[in-house]
């Protein structure tokens, strides 16, 4: 990991316009674009309110003064309580090889923890091979069915790792 290519911070409410454009740019990309994906989620307009409530963190990537990814983690929507989610990570393809997806959840994980979270939750999809393997490094074991209640049925592939 390279750390002085790029600075991770929380998420601020002049950052909502580019972390929504990573989000749709990215999603996009990997075909996650149709029905049951996030980037119909209402919060990827304004990350930094979702996010700004109990429970829930976000942090933005900057590489040369600008925003190029980001990630989080808030409540599993209809998971049991000591259960967040790893929400909205997504980088742009100037950010990627740079260590800064492992360094973001590094920071998700630790403020997860540092929450009172015991477990964490994901949902991806096949095709996003680096993400995979990154969280199954982090020690992610993969699930046969989805947790809670998403609203993301585009999603096929479900992880969760005991904090």
């Amino acid at each position: 990991m390279n750390a002085s290519v790029f600075s991770i911070r929380p998420i601020a409410a002049d950052d909502d316009e580019a972390v929504a454009a990573i989000i749709r740019t990215v999603m996009t990309e990997f075909g996650a674009d149709g029905p049951g994906f996030a980037i119909h989620d209402p919060e990827v307009a304004h990350m930094s309110r979702a996010y700004d409530r109990p429970g829930a963190a976000y942090f933005v990537v900057e590489k040369d003064g600008a925003v190029m990814g980001g990630g989080g983690v808030a409540p599993l929507d209809g998971g049991p309580g000591d259960v967040c989610e790893l929400r909205k990570m997504y980088f742009l393809p100037a950010l990627r090889g740079l260590g800064a997806g492992a360094a973001t959840m590094s920071r998700c994980l630790a403020a997860a923890r540092a929450l009172g979270y015991r477990r964490c939750y994901l949902e991806t999809l096949r095709g996003m091979d680096a993400a995979q393997k990154l969280y199954e490094r982090t020690g992610f074991r993969r699930l046969d069915a989805p947790m809670g209640r998403t609203g993301h049925f585009g999603c096929n592939r479900f992880y969760l790792l005991d904090l």
